[in-house]
């Protein structure tokens, strides 16, 4: 009989792109995960508790079930059939090293590419590693943007010239209102700290608003006010809401007129023509058009006394804090929407003040975190990371104007992709039935090597296709995703399963047949790369406790963290402090954008543009209704699809509106097929008023499971999104569709 004695527990946390980064306490019984605890208020202390939801709790269920990949596969069906046959690791490294050489010397370093990928968020990944490899060996195609934020980050960098305008989310308890736009934080977990002191907020009395075309669930747990706006409309809701202000005379005109450039015709760049001003745009000084709320109205679905309200209660809070999410940005001009957020702060005077905020990213880093290091890399030419499937289809002709940087174009296609723990390939991306058309055929794409923990919809599309290992089955190191301010350490809980290997060991088998094992591994295992970079990171947060230490406790959370309100120098004295802008100051109009061709796609001001695939576009004569999608709770983008017990938190099913429902003779529970041009998607509706009408949704992140006929049975919404990037950032737009939805046969 088994003592309790017998059981250990060991701390871990988890690595895959969750911000929630939970503590994660793992029972282990004979090499058996049989349990998983988590962190306490008790166990913080003062700090903030980094307590696991249900996905975490069920971390164990995930990564330990019998469907993980056992062995290394070679493909011997058509791609994306899904038909493997188990090799040798021998093979299958030998396989590699001859592929990875043979296309570097047919095509060039810029043919291959490492797919971006996010099952791994630890310090060391396989993505990583895999680069570092390619950059030793002559360099690759690199990417730059995030799938999450694209637009936002690119929007920031614009206008403050960084991505730092966030101060510490206890700052939020200094507001007098607080505005959650298109940010569902119960569901995404950005992080621990979010919703904790967003419910000390509410509790203080603070009152929180919600914009989102969905009453989500963040605005239930907080009992929030619901703003309900159509899809890709926001932008016209915050040139509303400017208009207001303006109107009003509630703006800081002190601070637009000492820290910024472009808000009105006298304070315009250089040669620029006084008329192109934002505020020449918004009173129609330009179109002819005031942006009303009457303007805005129709538009939005807003009604025009409740955009007043809404404007006068942020203008005149004093200080007040417009939290943006990243809903609205992923849509097909969602530059603009971010670009728009940040105008109403600077408008408000809610820059570079405690209680305020600044909108934007908003990253707030306190500390800096260990790096795995990286040799330059020699081809040097990056794409945005939305933009591969174009770049395997047409490389050769992406120009700058395309979102190429480090050179004038480039030079080939992509040829070899390399995809670790990354679910992008298929699943994640838009248009999953283009994408599946492109990476089939292996004229395009001549290999794909792919390493997992499970036969994903992008794993199938392998043609060499390796396990992979799970949190429970190796080291890494964990930092906040967005705010915290703690290191965590994942301690080995489990000897790896099956044949499953960590992919810096056999990269690392790669690298000596390449003829650069020294120079990949200078002799470090995948552990002594973390102890190598979290001392190298002490000599800077000397705060830090020795390494083993570290590892014992496996979280270290840190003490002396500074006081930080972003842009609180610059506001007091641009003149000594300048915005980290050419222009030293926040531009509202962009020369970037005024004197390069994006002009022709990309207004200079934050300004609404119709998008393609809204309300007004012809095509929904065909396609009538919105489409967007949200993060459901149950699953951290694609990572716990394959937990059955997860489904009964967060069923996959289609929101639709009782009277969008009622004139398609479709009732509560009915499985309807909901398609456009792109695919089809068979599933169960849920009829409900916490959406607006016109609109649909559904949760991001399910696999793909087409049926024989090609109709998606697993809820993918990516089979109906569009690979159409956004104008300025080229980023990922896969909220702006416009579908039908009929009663199922």
């Amino acid at each position: 009989m088994e003592r309790a004695s017998d059981e250990k527990i060991i701390h871990t946390m988890g690595i895959n792109n969750c911000g929630g980064k939970c503590i994660i306490h793992a029972h282990v019984k004979n090499g058996t995960v049989v349990k998983i605890t988590t962190d306490t208020p008790e166990a913080a202390g003062d700090a903030v508790p980094l307590t696991a939801c249900v996905r975490g709790l069920n971390y164990h269920r995930t990564f330990l079930g019998d469907d993980r990949l056992r062995w290394p596969m070679k493909r011997v069906g058509a791609r994306g059939e899904g038909k493997f046959e188990r090799i040798s690791w021998e093979e299958a490294v030998e396989t590699i090293a001859r592929e990875w050489a043979r296309i570097r010397d047919t095509y060039g370093p810029g043919s291959r590419y490492v797919n971006y990928a996010t099952g791994v968020s630890g310090l060391l990944s396989g993505t990583k590693f895999a680069k570092r490899l390619m950059y030793l060996d002559g360099g690759c195609l690199g990417y730059y943007n995030s799938y999450s934020s694209a637009c936002i980050g690119q929007a920031t960098m614009q206008m403050y010239g960084t991505r730092e305008s966030g101060n510490p989310p206890e700052d939020w308890l200094n507001s007098k209102l607080i505005i959650l736009w298109g940010h569902n934080p119960v569901e995404t977990k950005f992080d621990c700290e979010t919703m904790f002191y967003l419910k000390k907020a509410k509790q203080k009395g603070i009152p929180i608003i919600v914009v989102d075309p969905r009453k989500n669930d963040t605005a239930l747990a907080l009992d929030a006010e619901w703003i309900p706006v159509l899809p890709a409309t926001d932008s016209a809701l915050l040139d509303a809401m400017a208009y207001v202000i303006w109107e009003n005379g509630l703006q800081d005109q002190d601070f637009l007129d000492r820290c910024c450039i472009g808000f009105d015709p006298g304070h315009m760049p250089t040669g620029v023509d006084p008329s192109e001003s934002y505020l020449s745009y918004l009173t129609g000084e330009k179109d002819g058009v005031p942006k009303t709320p009457e303007w805005a109205e129709p538009i939005t679905g807003v009604p025009a006394q409740t955009i007043r309200q809404l404007a006068i209660r942020y203008a005149t809070a004093k200080p007040a804090a417009l939290i943006q999410g990243y809903g609205a940005q992923r849509h097909a001009c969602g530059e603009q929407s971010a670009r728009g957020g940040m105008l109403l702060a600077c408008m408000t005077g809610n820059v570079g003040v405690s209680g305020g905020w600044a909108c934007g990213v908003a990253d707030c880093t306190r500390h800096a975190w260990p790096q795995l290091p990286m040799p330059a890399n020699p081809y040097g030419r990056q794409i945005p990371s939305y933009l591969w499937t174009e770049a395997v289809v047409r490389g050769h002709e992406l120009k700058p104007i395309d979102g190429v940087t480090g050179g004038d174009g480039l030079d080939s296609d992509i040829k070899m992709i390399v995809n670790l723990a990354g679910n992008c390939l298929i699943n994640q991306h838009g248009d999953v039935n283009r994408t599946a058309e492109i990476l089939r055929d292996p004229s395009k794409c001549e290999f794909i090597l792919c390493s997992d923990l499970f036969m994903t919809a992008s794993a199938k599309f392998a043609d060499i296709l390796l396990p992979g290992v799970s949190l429970f089955e190796c080291e890494n190191i964990s930092m906040p995703w967005k705010y915290g301010d703690f290191l965590g350490f994942n301690n080995q809980c489990i000897e790896p399963l099956y044949e499953c290997r960590f992919e810096y060991d056999w990269l690392a088998e790669v690298a000596e047949r390449l003829g650069l094992g020294q120079a990949f591994t200078e002799g470090r295992t995948a552990s002594g790369w973390l102890e190598h970079c979290y001392n190298a990171l002490r000599r800077t947060e000397t705060e830090l406790p020795d390494y083993e230490s570290f590892k014992r406790a496996g979280i270290y959370r840190y003490r002396n963290n500074p006081r930080h309100i972003a842009f609180e120098q610059e506001r007091k004295d641009p003149q000594k402090h300048p915005f980290p802008t050419a222009s030293g100051k926040i531009e509202i109009f962009s020369e970037r954008i005024d004197r390069t061709e994006y002009r022709d796609f990309c207004p200079a001001i934050p300004r609404y543009v119709e998008p393609p695939e809204g309300r007004q576009d012809p095509l929904s004569r065909k396609y009538p209704l919105q489409m967007i999608g949200w993060h459901t709770k149950r699953r951290c983008h694609s990572v716990h699809d394959n937990n059955a017990a997860l489904h009964r938190v967060d069923p996959q099913c289609l929101w639709m509106h009782p009277e969008d429902a009622a004139v398609r003779g479709i009732q509560d529970g009915d499985e309807v097929m909901v398609y456009n041009d792109r695919g089809q998607v068979r599933i169960a509706v849920k009829l409900t008023d916490r959406i607006v009408r016109g609109v649909t949704a559904m949760s991001q992140g399910a696999w793909y499971r087409p049926d024989e006929k090609g109709v998606d049975r697993g809820g993918s919404i990516n089979v109906l999104t569009s690979l159409r990037p956004t104008p300025y950032a080229r980023g990922n737009g896969q909220h702006t569709n416009l579908v039908e939805v009929r009663k199922a046969e």
